[in-house]
């Protein structure tokens, strides 16, 4: 068995989770996010691709739903013994959704009041409206998605210790990128330099592919296939994420290959102010609104509110693809108060289309008792390879 966790912690989660459901009025949960089953037992696969769902019950006791390629994955990586793992197989005219009310109705579900994850990658809307055939009737569903995920924004001291790690993760992936990105470097190459830095170091796989981009590419924000080599002068922006033990810790930067132009440099200086005044206006007990305001407000006064994002940053845990953001994000009157113990990322994205200019900025933080622990060791100057 491969936990990352002492069982107590998990105990600890599930604990958490029966007072969550209670305070709704629910006997059971129906969770298909892939980060609530790995939350609460450890279980670490991409078989959410699949039709899958744990199922919590009010007395603590948890139930997997899944597919055979998966019952030794849940094995080897979960808290979670033989008599708990339930098996659906791939055979013309198999019906999971039946498969599963089977087992609801077996564990003393069958006309529960059940708790449902619908915003989730782990249940596509093909697979949910043949669930809710199933169920209509039979169950009572409501609507919990956030749930968990309310119980994930605290991290523990240990899942702090693997955020740190992923920033130090972070940090060697940004001195390996600044080490290969000169004229003529090939994206190919410098991707391979970062993702090498995090795996040597211990990583692995980040929840979605890192961002990168030259050239007229530096203004976009997703990436897009088809690697080129850089030019001189050029500018490289990437984002990317070291993984440890799936928590994630996600930094922004936009590189300049020869010296930097003059509106370069201002949008930096403005970039880095942005990100500073970002962080002092994270407090415990203030709501996520106020941050996004403080990094309006010093780009629009810099003049360059027309390039400027309409989100400034999101949520750090561990979670699995297609993205790595951990919901919500920093965005105008978002009135979600932040905690001691939550880990953002922060990013001041400027991709100014009338100059062709890119310049990005971000890091992950902790939000401790008093303000704000910057996770990244690197500097915020100005990176120009000549």
């Amino acid at each position: 068995m491969s936990l990352h966790f002492a069982v107590e912690e998990y105990q600890h989660r599930i604990r958490n989770a029966r007072g969550a459901m209670a305070a709704c009025g629910l006997d059971g949960m129906l969770l298909f996010a892939p980060e609530s089953h790995y939350y609460l037992t450890g279980y670490d696969t991409f078989g959410y691709a699949m039709f899958q769902c744990m199922v919590l019950s009010a007395d603590g006791e948890i139930n997997l739903f899944t597919r055979l390629p998966d019952w030794r994955q849940a094995q080897q990586t979960s808290i979670l013994p033989d008599s708990r793992i339930h098996l659906w197989h791939d055979v013309e005219g198999a019906d999971p959704f039946q498969g599963l009310y089977r087992l609801l109705a077996k564990i003393g579900l069958g006309s529960a009041r059940l708790g449902i994850e619908t915003n989730t990658v782990g249940l596509n809307a093909w697979n949910g409206q043949k669930l809710h055939r199933v169920l209509k009737g039979r169950v009572s569903l409501v609507e919990a998605s956030g749930l968990v995920g309310r119980l994930r924004r605290q991290k523990s001291e240990r899942e702090i210790e693997y955020h740190k790690k992923a920033a130090a993760l972070s940090d060697e992936a940004l001195d390996a990128a600044v080490a290969v990105t000169t004229a003529g470097a090939f994206e190919g190459d410098i991707l391979a330099a970062m993702q090498g830095a995090i795996f040597r170091g211990g990583g692995s796989y980040a929840g979605n592919e890192f961002i990168v981009g030259s050239g007229e590419g530096a203004l976009l924000c997703r990436y897009q296939s088809g690697p080129r080599h850089l030019d001189e002068p050029d500018q490289l922006t990437l984002e990317w994420s070291g993984a440890y033990h799936r928590y994630h810790s996600a930094m922004m930067r936009t590189l300049i290959v020869g010296p930097a132009a003059d509106p370069q440099r201002k949008m930096h200086a403005a970039a880095v102010e942005a990100l500073q005044a970002c962080e002092q206006a994270i407090q415990p007990g203030q709501p996520m609104g106020q941050v996004y305001q403080a990094h309006a407000t010093v780009l629009d006064d810099h003049g360059l509110g027309h390039a400027r994002m309409k989100a400034c940053g999101y949520g750090m845990g561990a979670v699995f693809n297609p993205i790595w953001v951990d919901f919500p994000m920093f965005y105008e009157g978002n009135p979600l108060i932040m905690h001691a113990g939550n880990v953002f990322f922060l990013h001041m994205i400027l991709m100014d289309s009338d100059s062709g200019y890119a310049m990005c900025w971000g890091h992950s933080v902790l939000v401790t008792e008093t303000g704000v622990e910057r996770l990244s060791r690197s500097p915020l100057d100005l990176v120009e390879n000549l």
